[in-house]
């Protein structure tokens, strides 16, 4: 592993964003684990005095309020004893943080949000501000997924791809998931004996992903390690380093400096804070395909051209996000719709010079343009 690296130091990594699963946080009886999460504190509050930021993404709250309301199956027989576990739970939650983090004299803020926070632009850089005055006012920001009020269809679902957007809305320099496995693994540790830890990995590609497994192990969270890696793809790619590390351990960070045991994903070069945003949507509106010479042009960093597209999917608008997909199938780029879908289906495969004479007026020469689009 890259030494430098484990445990990000405050001394390199100015704005960490630490992730804690519901597993670590809460007890199979439904209790709060105080005693380790003090401990967590307490490793807080040194890196803060040492001139490190600190940002909390939290779970748990689902699983304290089954307990308070016996609920069964932990709270997530049906969305609605979810929904009500959440909202007694994460009044419970926020006040260990706050009571915990105020025994260093450090102030604690409560911010829920909903996957429509992040996916939406606008709202985003609300959230986005909302971290930085915090940030600014020497707070620790304390998140979690709202999900009282999320649903299936419009919730991150785990708290590990969340992390990842938070450390793009705060521009952080790294994320740590502490988690109830120490890495990710050649094959599912649980099942094979064979499986070797993964201590560092410089590009995640098919060979990586293959090695995830959809499984919890505790069976509280709704987390694996299929989502670690797709948190791991969104920080990366906006230029944050993302670790996987135990913390079935007191003290979990100081654990993973002193041990260098877990997985290290280091971070991409930057693209910018628009394109980071458009890598790391989790929801798209269409999609568009496109032959081997557009996929080509794309990779070269050009615009794309109603000619080179050869099928259009879904219903969307202009300035809708979409994907678009190489002849594989495979997602090589995300942008935004310069046409909306039934104009897009009307010019698909047409020349430029035969767009204005099917739209009429004078037509916008990309479907998606360059300065709108990012490549995965």
């Amino acid at each position: 592993m890259t030494r430098e690296l484990t445990g990000f130091p405050p001394a390199q990594i100015k704005r960490l964003i630490v992730k804690v699963g519901s597993a670590l946080l809460v007890a199979k009886d439904g209790s709060v684990r105080r005693d380790w999460l003090a401990s967590l504190v307490a490793e807080l509050a040194a890196r803060r005095a040492a001139g490190q930021q600190i940002v909390v993404v939290s779970s748990g709250s689902i699983a304290l309020g089954a307990r308070r309301l016996g609920l069964p199956k932990g709270g997530r027989a049906t969305l609605e004893d979810a929904q009500a576990a959440a909202a007694v739970g994460q009044i419970a939650l926020s006040q260990v943080w706050a009571d915990l983090l105020g025994d260093h004299n450090i102030a604690a803020a409560q911010m829920l949000v909903t996957l429509g926070d992040l996916e939406d632009r606008r709202r985003y850089l609300n959230a986005s501000a909302t971290l930085e005055r915090l940030i600014g006012l020497g707070v620790v920001p304390v998140v979690n997924e709202n999900d009282s009020v999320a649903t299936e269809e419009i919730r991150f679902g785990d708290n590990d791809r969340l992390a990842a957007r938070i450390g793009q809305a705060a521009r952080a320099d790294a994320v740590v998931l502490l988690s109830d496995i120490d890495g990710l693994y050649t094959a599912n540790p649980h099942s094979d004996p064979e499986a070797q830890l993964v201590p560092q990995v410089e590009k995640i590609d098919g060979k990586i992903l293959a090695m995830a497994s959809a499984e919890s192990a505790s069976g509280m969270g709704s987390g694996g390690m299929v989502s670690k890696l797709q948190a791991a793809q969104i920080a990366t790619g906006a230029g944050a380093h993302l670790a996987i590390t135990s913390g079935r351990v007191e003290a979990p960070l100081a654990h993973w400096q002193e041990s260098g045991r877990g997985t290290l994903f280091l971070a991409s070069a930057k693209r910018g804070a628009r394109k980071d945003w458009l890598a790391g949507r989790l929801t798209v509106k269409g999609q568009l395909v496109v032959d081997a010479g557009a996929a080509t042009a794309l990779r070269q960093g050009r615009s794309l051209l109603p000619a080179g597209i050869t099928a259009t999917n879904g219903r969307y608008a202009r300035g809708d996000v979409i994907d678009i997909t190489g002849p594989d199938g495979a997602v090589i780029a995300r942008g935004l719709a310069q046409y909306d879908s039934q104009d897009a289906e009307r010019i698909i495969g047409k020349r430029s010079e035969d767009v204005a004479a099917l739209l009429g007026g004078t037509p916008r020469a990309a479907i998606v343009h360059r300065d709108h689009m990012v490549l995965l």
